[in-house]
């Protein structure tokens, strides 16, 4: 059910309050291009600053919206695993396909306390989870071996992989083997990452590149066709320097910057974000049009 190209869905402001409208505009938007998969509420969607109103109702616009046309994964992490908890069971409740739990923050808890975070969240819903692994945001590195032991509860299914190291792929798929779900949380190494085993990646890019991005997923999965190889390599390519330019700066900021280019969204953040730098712009606009978007 997920895989290829999944948008971790920016949250479109307008000042500074939820806009409601434009969310679901660009909901369709990702339908229409290919998007498989839609993550409300993630990093992207700048969830440390959603009040829980908020949080819960980005989820509900995007269930309601998908329709069942494309999963939803809600964000429902936390460093609070009561909070994660109740976030989790509120998106079951609501129609959400599956979660996506990001690994506690500022906590730094041991690999034991990971494992009885996620099991806490693992014993009090029916869906899918997907961990969330981000060091670089969380200062927390969840081994391979909690991992692995974590994938033999009941709705553990996989891992958002955002370690950048791409060895981690080759040591997961020796640990808990094919079926266990790997996506990568960085669009700049989705071709290798597939190749290794992966399964596809949770976008930022795909936020303002939702068809070349969705063409090319379908490609690099395709592993037996070399024309399809080749085609991703050649998308690849084009999207390089775009997924570089989206982050020059604190994410999402620059693609909140890229999208209102595209008339999609404002590029309005919430604090302690700012809009990017004048010098920033002028990169993200140079990578849009190598990508022939602008």
């Amino acid at each position: 059910m997920f895989k290829g190209s999944i948008v971790a869905l920016i949250t479109p402001f307008k000042k500074n309050q939820l806009d409601e409208e434009n969310y679901s505009n660009l909901i369709h938007h990702h339908i229409k291009n290919g998007t498989t998969g839609i993550v409300p509420a993630g990093t992207t969607g700048e969830s440390p600053t959603l009040n829980n109103e908020e949080h819960i109702k980005v989820i509900e616009i995007a269930v309601k919206e998908c329709n069942g046309k494309i999963p939803v994964i809600a964000g429902t992490g936390s460093n609070s695993t009561e909070e994660a908890v109740e976030l989790s069971k509120h998106a079951e409740k609501v129609g959400a396909n599956g979660l996506l739990v990001v690994t506690p923050y500022y906590n730094k808890p041991t690999q034991e306390g990971l494992y009885q975070h996620y099991k806490k969240i693992n014993d009090n819903v029916g869906l899918p989870i997907i961990i969330y692994n981000i060091p670089s945001r969380s200062v927390i590195d969840m081994s391979v071996d909690t991992m692995s032991k974590l994938y033999e509860l009941k709705n553990i299914i996989g891992v958002k992989d955002a370690t950048g190291d791409l060895s981690r792929v080759d040591q997961q798929l020796k640990s808990m083997g094919k079926d266990f779900l790997q996506l990568t949380g960085e669009d700049g190494n989705a071709l290798e990452f597939n190749k290794r085993g992966g399964n596809g990646c949770i976008s930022v890019t795909a936020n303002v590149a939702a068809k070349l991005c969705s063409d090319f997923q379908s490609a690099s999965l395709s592993f037996e066709d070399n024309e399809e190889q080749a085609k991703a390599k050649k998308i690849d390519l084009i999207l390089a320097p775009l997924h570089k330019a989206l982050f020059i700066e604190s994410n999402p900021s620059p693609v909140k910057y890229a999208a209102s280019l595209l008339s999609l969204s404002s590029d309005e953040v919430r604090l302690p974000l700012v809009k990017v730098k004048e010098e920033t712009k002028i990169l993200i606009k140079e990578a849009l049009k190598v990508a022939k978007l602008l």
